[in-house]
């Protein structure tokens, strides 16, 4: 495939999903968006390594957002841990990825970019926003 063939979105997510497996071992989640959002994807431990929660730091007496922590409970339902978050951005070539997940834009460059880096390799090109 050349790199200026459009890639599919099941395709992108295909590729995505099988490079990571294979360069760390273990699986991840990468999904498409549905609605108004289908072309999105995004990538995210899968659900029961999902086990990071925010809750009230102790001794906490306010609302404040700084009084809250975020913490590996072990209990699934939350979001991405720091280790997980910590080996996708090295596996994306990324700095940080947020604790709800990577999230690519609808586009076949965006899609190419993220096949690459989940390929291990430098992008062939970067997405760039079609949206004002």
């Amino acid at each position: 495939m050349t790199t200026t063939e459009p890639l599919t979105r099941d395709e992108a997510i295909r590729r995505i999903r099988a490079a990571l497996r294979q360069r760390s071992g273990k699986a991840w989640s990468v999904t498409g968006g549905r609605g108004t959002a289908y072309g999105w994807i995004k990538i995210d431990a899968p659900p029961a390594r999902r086990t990071e929660h925010t809750q009230k730091r102790q001794g906490a007496v306010t609302e404040r957002p700084e009084d809250y922590e975020r913490v590996d409970t072990g209990e699934p339902g939350g979001h991405m841990t720091a280790a997980d978050r910590k080996e996708l951005a090295a596996l994306l070539g990324l700095d940080d990825v947020h604790f709800q997940g990577a999230k690519i834009p609808a586009g076949s460059d965006y899609y190419r970019e993220y096949v690459d880096r989940s390929e291990g390799r430098t992008p062939s090109v970067r997405g760039e926003p079609y949206w004002d």
